[in-house]
């Protein structure tokens, strides 16, 4: 029996009640759930090729992508389910067969105690100006952190926010602040020329979903440079790989000057890995945070020294608040949110945080 528009909206319901963060739905196969991290296969009846399109009916706005649906080879957007959750989805062609990958969003934007970030996150997003980037594996909880942080922003600073998404996944009521949300390929052609119109848009805030190439960076160090606070992500590991993916996007000839700039207008990285929590009911985002200081400003200047910025982000903790991975790992565990075995597991040196254990660690929030 097909699925129906009713079908369709109870199988996200029943993984949102659940704690599901994603949903696979593939042609001759049963749905599947992604709980806690792990892939989980639901009860359900085989997904197939008639529910695919049945299912894009529902979630796809667009009438011209819905008219070559059979020629489609990939699609992103997204969908709000009706007094349960929005959901992003990926549409995809596989070995002459069609499926969805749904990434559930709550319609309730999460604060960072919710999502237990430390609390250095809000001074972060009180910034005046400068650039700030969330960066970490797709599905490590990237759009969640900035949710948060554009959530605090609101609750507190009378400004205007301008985000640049693909495709926007939670939706900001305003509060203190105005914030004007536009997805790409719907309210705009794309990033980069968005971009360049946000500047004439009197913006004190702008997010961009992701630093994709490097007219995008150039734009953001330029905004940066001009008093703005600019958020955006990259699918970097950490602060060094960081700093190395948005210089390597730009010419040789232009690194040097680009490295100036970044040095210059790089106000944090803060990178991210999700780790499953001892209570059961999700994960919980391990954090490195790297806030700029004149040491950090040096190290990105010379490619010599550009390692020392892990010693400069393990001296912040008591003073800006920075972390490495490790020292915030250190602290969850020792916090009860996370086991000995995933701390160890996730831990980038388990010897550095077997030596914060015996030694103490007093990281602060």
């Amino acid at each position: 029996m097909a699925i129906t528009k009713e079908g369709f909206y109870n199988l996200v319901k029943s993984a949102s009640v659940s704690g599901v963060s994603d949903i696979h739905l593939r042609t001759d196969e049963r749905p599947s759930f992604r709980l806690k991290g792990d892939l989980v296969q639901v009860k359900h009846d085989l997904i197939t090729n008639e529910d695919i399109r049945l299912i894009c009916n529902i979630i796809i706005k667009d009438d011209d992508i819905l008219a070559k649906i059979d020629k489609l080879k990939e699609h992103d957007g997204s969908y709000a389910v009706p007094k349960v959750c929005r959901v992003r989805y990926n549409f995809m062609r596989y070995q002459g067969k069609m499926g969805l990958i749904l990434r559930l969003i709550s319609d309730k934007v999460p604060t960072t105690e919710e999502l237990k970030l430390p609390k250095v996150l809000d001074k972060i997003a009180s910034a005046n100006a400068g650039l700030v980037l969330v960066t970490g594996a797709t599905g490590s909880g990237k759009s969640s952190t900035l949710a948060a942080m554009i959530n605090f922003i609101n609750r507190t600073s009378a400004v205007h926010v301008l985000t640049l998404e693909d495709p926007v996944e939670y939706v900001h009521q305003p509060i203190k602040a105005r914030i004007t949300q536009r997805e790409i390929g719907t309210d705009t052609e794309d990033f980069s020329g968005a971009l360049r119109s946000a500047l004439r848009q009197d913006p004190d805030i702008i997010l961009i979903g992701e630093m994709r190439d490097a007219e995008t960076i150039s734009i953001a160090l330029k905004a940066a440079e001009t008093g703005h606070l600019v958020f955006g992500t990259v699918h970097t590991t950490d602060a060094l790989s960081t700093i190395g993916r948005l210089i390597s996007m730009f010419p040789p000839e232009e690194q040097n000057v680009v490295r100036t700039r970044i040095a210059d207008n790089l106000y944090a990285t803060i990178s991210q890995r999700l780790i499953k929590t001892t209570d059961g009911k999700g994960r919980v985002a391990a954090q490195e945070i790297m806030i700029n200081n004149p040491g950090i400003r040096e190290s990105i200047l010379d490619p010599m020294k550009i390692k020392e910025i892990y010693t400069y982000i393990e001296k912040g903790k008591n003073t800006s608040g920075a972390m490495s991975f490790d020292q915030h790992i250190t602290k969850l565990y020792k916090d009860g949110i996370i086991s000995m075995e995933e701390a160890k597991s996730n831990a980038t040196k388990p010897e550095d945080f077997e030596r914060n254990l015996m030694f103490g660690d007093n990281t602060e929030d």
